[in-house]
C-alpha cells in the first residue's frame, strides 16, 4: 500500500489591508493559545458561550458607543433592492447602494454578552462566563497582527457586585502575569489610552483622572492583555439587577490573541518555534493572587 503526502500549501495571501488568512502553523498557535488563555475561566468555573455576531445599533447608543467611539464601529449594510439587478447582470459591487441594517459588528467580545443579560437581575452571587469573539475595528492604520480589521478577543467576563468585581480583575491580573511568564514573555501594566474619538471629551477627561482599564504590554509596546472596570455602568445602561446590591457592577479580563501569537514569535524568533513553546504547556489550573506581582486591579 502506497501512501501520498497532501500536496505544499501555497502562501496565503492578505485579501487586503489589516486582513489575514492563516497557514497551518499560525492556525495551530491560535488554537492552542486560545485553549491556554481559557485556563483563567477553568480556573473560576466560568462556563463557555457564544456571543452574537452582530450588535444592535440602538443598544449600542444606550452604552455611549458613538459618542465615545464613532470611528471604531464597523455597521453591517445590505444592498438596496434597486441594486439586485445590476449586481446579477455582473456590475461591480463596490459602489452599489447600501441600506443601514441597524446593526454592527462587535469591536470587543464582552458588548453582546452583556446585551445578551440585559433587564435580567442575576443575584447577589454573581455572575462569571467566558467567550472567544471575532471582532472589528476601523483603525487610523494596520500593522502585522499587532493591529488587525478582524482579529480574536477572548474575555472572561463578572457581573455582580462592587466587591466581586475588584476580585475577579485581581484574579485576571495575575493570570495574565502567571500566564506571559509561563511562555517566556515579558510584560508591564499600566494604564491605557484607548482612542476616544473626543480627546477632550468628558468620558476622555475621566478615564485620564480614573483609569478603568490596565493594559499589559511586551517590549514592542504591543498591548497583549487588559483587565476593565466597569463600575455599574453596564448594570445601570441596561437593567442588569444584582438582588439587594442594585445595579451589577461588572469586569473583564481580555486577550488579544492574534496579539499573543505576535509576542511569541517575537520571543522566539519564528511561528514554528512559537508553536513548539505552546505545544505542550499544560494549561493552568491554579493560580495564587499576589498583588505585589500583579499590582492592584483598581
Amino acid at each position: 500500500m502506497t501512501t501520498t503526502s497532501a500536496p505544499a500549501l501555497p502562501p496565503l495571501r492578505s485579501p487586503g489591508p489589516g486582513l489575514l488568512a492563516f497557514d497551518p502553523v499560525h492556525t495551530a498557535l491560535l488554537r492552542r493559545l486560545d485553549t491556554l488563555l481559557s485556563g483563567l475561566a477553568a480556573q473560576l468555573a466560568a462556563p463557555e458561550v457564544l456571543g452574537p455576531p452582530l450588535l444592535p445599533a440602538e443598544d449600542l447608543a444606550r452604552l455611549d458607543y458613538f459618542r465615545n467611539f464613532p470611528h471604531l464601529g464597523v455597521p453591517a449594510g445590505r444592498f438596496a433592492p434597486e441594486a439586485l439587478d445590476a449586481l446579477a447582470d455582473g456590475a461591480p459591487p463596490q459602489n452599489a447602494p447600501l441600506h443601514a441594517t441597524g446593526q454592527l459588528l462587535p469591536s470587543a467580545t464582552c458588548y453582546g454578552l452583556l446585551i445578551a443579560l440585559q433587564g435580567q437581575d442575576i443575584g447577589e452571587d454573581g455572575l462569571l462566563i467566558s467567550a472567544t469573539g471575532r471582532c472589528f475595528r476601523n483603525e487610523s492604520h494596520y500593522e502585522g497582527l499587532r493591529r488587525l480589521h478582524g482579529f480574536h478577543m477572548r474575555e472572561v467576563l463578572y457581573v455582580g457586585t462592587k466587591d466581586g468585581s475588584v476580585q475577579h480583575l485581581d484574579h485576571g491580573a495575575q493570570f495574565i502575569v502567571d500566564m506571559a511568564q509561563r511562555l517566556g514573555l515579558s510584560v508591564t501594566r499600566a494604564a491605557a489610552d484607548d482612542p476616544f474619538y473626543d480627546r477632550q471629551g468628558s468620558r476622555a477627561k475621566l478615564m485620564a483622572l480614573d483609569p478603568v482599564k490596565h493594559e499589559y504590554s511586551i517590549s514592542d509596546g504591543t498591548a497583549i492583555a487588559s483587565v476593565n472596570r466597569h463600575r455599574n455602568f453596564f448594570g445601570q445602561r441596561l437593567a442588569i439587577g444584582a438582588g439587594a446590591h442594585g445595579d451589577a457592577y461588572s469586569a473583564c479580563v481580555a486577550f488579544g490573541v492574534e496579539r499573543w501569537i505576535h509576542a511569541l514569535i517575537l520571543a522566539h524568533g519564528s511561528p514554528e518555534a512559537a508553536l513548539d513553546a505552546v505545544q505542550n504547556l499544560p494549561p493552568a489550573t491554579t493560580t495564587s493572587l499576589d498583588s505585589s506581582t500583579a499590582g492592584p486591579a483598581q
